[in-house]
Order: C-alpha cells, then sequence, then structure tokens
C-alpha cells in the first residue's frame, strides 16, 4: 500500500503484539522510531533503533542504548503514541507505518485509531498487523489489490454517500453506521490492474486489508 505524501517513510513500533519474525529482515535499512517498551521485542530480534519516544514506563531499562537518540516525553496529558507521532511530524516526515498497534489491552488499540484519525491531515499513516493492514480513507482513495483478497470498510462511527468500484459486493451511495450497518468481509474481484475505488461523502471511513500471512 502506497502512502499519499512524497517522502521516505517511518517505521514506527508500540507496545503492542510483535510483527511476524519473517518480516523482520525487511526492516534492517529503514529509519526506525519505538515507542517505549516496543523496544524490547526490537532488541531481541537485533532490529536497529534510531530513536526511542516515551516516559520509559513500559521498558526494560537494561535494553537502552547509547547508540540510540532517547527521547523523554513525560507529559502524562498524551500517549506514548501521540508524542511520537508529533515529534515525527516536527522532524518533517510525513509518511509512517504503525507496527504493534493492536493486541494486548484493546483499549489501547481504539485509543491508536482516535489518535490516527486526529493526525489524519497532517500524516499518512498505515498500521499493520498479522493479518491485515489498516487505515483511515480520504473522501477519495484509488489504489491495488489482487482478486480474493478480504477487505472491510468500517465507519468511524459513520459514513455517508459511500461509493465503491472493483469489491464483490458493490456499495452504491449508502451509508455505514456503528450499530446500524457495516461493509465488512468484502472481497476485490478481478477487473483491469484489479482496482479498487472507494468514494464517500462524509464521516470518517476505516478500511482494513488482508494481507499475505
Amino acid at each position: 500500500m502506497n502512502h499519499k505524501f512524497k517522502g521516505p517513510v517511518i517505521e514506527l513500533f508500540l507496545n503492542g503484539d510483535p510483527p511476524k519474525k519473517n518480516l523482520y529482515s525487511k526492516f534492517l535499512s529503514k529509519k526506525i522510531f519505538a515507542v517505549d517498551g516496543s523496544l524490547n521485542y526490537l532488541k531481541k530480534f537485533k532490529i536497529p533503533v534510531d530513536s526511542i519516544i516515551g516516559d520509559f514506563d513500559s521498558l526494560l531499562k537494561k535494553n537502552i542504548s547509547v547508540k540510540n537518540t532517547i527521547i523523554n516525553t513525560y507529559n502524562q496529558n498524551y500517549t506514548d503514541f501521540e508524542k511520537a507521532l508529533n515529534i515525527i511530524y516536527k522532524k518533517g516526515f510525513l509518511n509512517v507505518n504503525i507496527w504493534g498497534g493492536s493486541g494486548k489491552e484493546q483499549d489501547h488499540f481504539l485509543g491508536n485509531l482516535s489518535i490516527a484519525l486526529k493526525y489524519k491531515k497532517k500524516l499518512s499513516i498505515i498500521f499493520y498487523d498479522k493479518y491485515h493492514l489498516y487505515f483511515f480513507s480520504d473522501k477519495k482513495n484509488t489504489f491495488y489489490m489482487k482478486k480474493n483478497k478480504k477487505i472491510s470498510l468500517f465507519p468511524f462511527p459513520k459514513v455517508v454517500g459511500l461509493k465503491t468500484f472493483g469489491l464483490k459486493y458493490p456499495i452504491k451511495n449508502e451509508s455505514l453506521e456503528i450499530g446500524k450497518k457495516l461493509g465488512i468481509r468484502n472481497k476485490s474481484i478481478s477487473n483491469e490492474n484489479n482496482k479498487i475505488q472507494i468514494n464517500y461523502k462524509k464521516g470518517e471511513l476505516l478500511i482494513f486489508i488482508e494481507i499475505e500471512r
């Protein structure tokens, strides 16, 4: 999945479920930011970290290396995730892949989604877990998927005037809303270039796309 801004991509690791082991080699040449306790699993798999961000309340102190840039953020009015996004933005980076944003305590997962929505206009944010990549959609979104890949459209909390192209179960100028109607467990179909188009008029839409396992 491509980001919407030009420029480099930051890999930001949070203290949720770590990525699958077979992915770690892809991070070796990336710009890595780690939030607090995520350094515990990054060190285990020998992933080099450029910057460590947080108040370090869940970090094993022995994992802190003098080779890392350590950014202490003690303001308890913001989560470590939001502090990290703010620092990344101020450093001039606009594209961020998020790892470890879900799993473990689910209130953290919902909180992370809320923060990502807050930064939607400033940053291009894509979350990854063991099953999906997911992101908040712009009102007009075009991307490409292999045939028969699962895709779910989740209103946050409501989206109006939704239209889709390239899905097995098309949506034509409809509304989705939590507690009423969702657009989960759809599938991509074969068409020219396997193109998917998702447009809507109002609201916020979270898109989940199945990834290779």
